[in-house]
């Protein structure tokens, strides 16, 4: 609760008909122990003690003390929110359509990827329009490829229940594929030549490597033998 005193008004119906605006206004709010003073005021507007002859006024002041309107503001907050989805697609159902656009930030966050300094985008140097394309549609190809990885990893160590342990060392199932690419970073294939005959040797495949080649399915198990 606060002490409100508002404005100064030429008549008493005028300072009830702004406080009945204000709280018509302000429907968050009720006003107790509320009051309209009144005092003198020099006509003329001068400072200074008014003299004996002097014409006064009299004005109107709004005193009141003012609290929330807890049910009020309550029934705002039950209030759903609102919001508009248009499309163009007339065979898209509503609960599809807010699903696809509950996706899009996650859109939005993997295009970052072309950013990435991994990828060292900002060194490459084109001028011709077609080829900025062409490289563009390289790129679009290339996070299908990224999306669609990092979603079938992540699904199969679901459903296996598997985990690896992330950036901060904890475990997950929900790796990135920049992570992943990461721990790869590290593996090295040694070979040697041994009277004539070439052996070849994978080192530095810790746990998680193991689970992930195991993901990926024969074909990359035989890459890594």
């Amino acid at each position: 609760m606060k002490k409100l005193k508002a404005g100064e008004f030429a008549c008493e119906p005028d300072a009830r008909q702004a406080a009945e605006h204000w709280i018509a206004a302000n429907t968050g709010y009720i006003f107790q122990d509320f009051s309209i003073s009144t005092s003198s005021r020099k006509a003329n507007a001068k400072r200074g003690r008014p003299r004996i002859d002097e014409n006064l006024k009299t004005v109107y002041t709004i005193v009141a003390s003012i609290t929330r309107n807890e049910e009020q503001i309550r029934a705002e907050k039950e209030k759903p929110g609102r919001f508009i989805l248009a499309t163009n697609d007339r065979s898209l159902e509503p609960e599809s359509m807010l699903d696809f656009y509950k996706q899009q930030s996650h859109v939005e966050r993997m295009f970052r990827f072309l950013k990435d300094r991994s990828f060292r985008i900002s060194e490459v140097y084109l001028k011709k329009p077609e080829r900025i394309e062409a490289l563009s549609m390289v790129m679009v190809l290339t996070l299908l490829v990224y999306s669609v990885l990092e979603w079938l990893i992540r699904k199969h160590m679901k459903e296996q229940g598997l985990f690896i342990p992330n950036q901060v060392r904890k475990p997950t199932q929900n790796p990135s594929l920049k992570w992943i690419f990461m721990k790869f970073a590290g593996v090295t294939v040694v070979s040697a030549d041994i009277d004539g005959k070439i052996h070849r040797q994978v080192s530095h495949v810790d746990e998680s490597v193991v689970k992930i080649i195991g993901i990926l399915g024969p074909d990359c198990q035989n890459c890594y033998q």
